[in-house]
């Protein structure tokens, strides 16, 4: 794990849960969950932003199950070209329709015995949303041009980016599949909300791909770290493992540094609040001016803690505020429109 920005070199055991990296209260409490589900054969439905890891919930779910020797079958809806979709769940006979050269087997038959993992459920049309439905009623289906019907016996898992309850309420996803699908619900935090599993996160892909590329990686700055623990990750652990992956590229050293890590699009992973203090063609001045006002917000007015987060002594800073005509209490007000550190970590 990363201690004071050194990699302890010592495999993490505790910390892994079938796969998923965490050890927030919130993740805890999702593998108590996935425990208790796993065992039977209820209808699971996943949902979070994207990013945050709901497929590995979900194979955490089929491995941990009685049905762990048999197939876990994936479906993307985002994926697949709508009119494509019912072949890709369904299956099709030959000359079913145009291109249709050859019988195909769908999902829903190559799970069979199994379990099926269709994620973005959210995406599927009114129509297929219908005759997915009466697949899960009946436990029966047709291919496309088929008229047999055929048995399935699957341990359905579903995911979603969207809030389908507002969907159906609005009358984009039908009530009764709703009721169907989320027999049992799972909500997977964003990573902003348990910025306290960033650390092992760090740990957990820097050993990855320091060993991928073959680089003698084995720390990572401090004041490096905080500012990633800072920053609110709008694409979650995807956007983390990413940035990561860039930063054990550029690096040369043995140290992962600001400079490695936000070589790239800083405003991507900044969002709004940090991407404002970086608008491109702004004075250097202005952004330091920007950063510092920052700074002390975030510690509201403590001017030692904001000098010794920016490196600099307290007369330094009391110099620049002079300069910039602020006091203490203005610069730790809001001003600028910045939001108090508890905030902006776990909005």
């Amino acid at each position: 794990m990363l201690i004071h920005g050194f990699v302890d070199q010592t495999p993490p055991v505790s910390s892994v849960y079938h796969g998923i990296v965490g050890e927030s209260p919130q993740m805890a409490e999702i593998f108590t969950r996935i425990d208790k589900v796993a065992v039977g054969d209820v209808n699971v439905c996943i949902h979070g932003e994207s990013g945050t890891g709901k497929e590995l919930i979900a194979r955490a779910i089929h491995y941990a199950s009685p049905r762990r020797d048999r197939p876990l079958i994936t479906l993307d809806c985002t994926t697949i070209p709508e009119g494509l979709m019912e072949s890709h769940l369904f299956g099709h006979v030959k000359g079913a329709f145009t291109g249709a050269t050859e019988h195909r087997e769908g999902v829903f038959a190559l799970a069979h015995t199994g379990s099926l993992f269709i994620d973005e459920l959210g995406e599927l049309s009114s129509a297929l949303q219908a005759k997915l439905l009466r697949v899960i009623q009946t436990r029966e289906f047709s291919k496309v041009g088929g008229t047999k019907p055929i048995r399935t016996d699957i341990r359905l898992i579903t995911a979603t980016n969207k809030d389908l309850k507002a969907a159906v309420a609005q009358g984009l996803f039908r009530e009764d599949l709703y009721y169907r699908v989320a027999v049992f619900m799972i909500k997977v935090p964003a990573l902003r909300e348990r910025p306290d599993d960033i650390p092992r996160l760090v740990d957990h892909f820097l050993r990855r791909f320091a060993g991928l590329y073959g680089k003698r990686i084995t720390k990572v700055a401090p004041a490096t770290l905080e500012r990633m623990l800072e920053l609110p990750w709008p694409g979650n652990i995807r956007q983390l493992e990413n940035f990561l992956e860039q930063a054990v590229v550029l690096a040369e050293g043995d140290t992962l540094t600001d400079r490695d890590l936000f070589a790239g699009d800083f405003s991507s992973v900044a969002g709004p609040t940090l991407s404002g203090l970086f608008e491109a063609g702004l004075p250097l001045g202005e952004v330091e001016r920007r950063h510092i006002l920052r700074t002390l917000h975030k510690v509201r007015g403590n001017r030692t803690e904001a000098a010794r987060l920016l490196q600099i002594s307290v007369r330094c800073l009391q110099y620049k505020l002079k300069a910039y005509g602020r006091d203490i209490d203005g610069a730790a007000g809001s001003g600028l429109g910045l939001v108090p550190s508890q905030q902006y970590l776990r909005s």
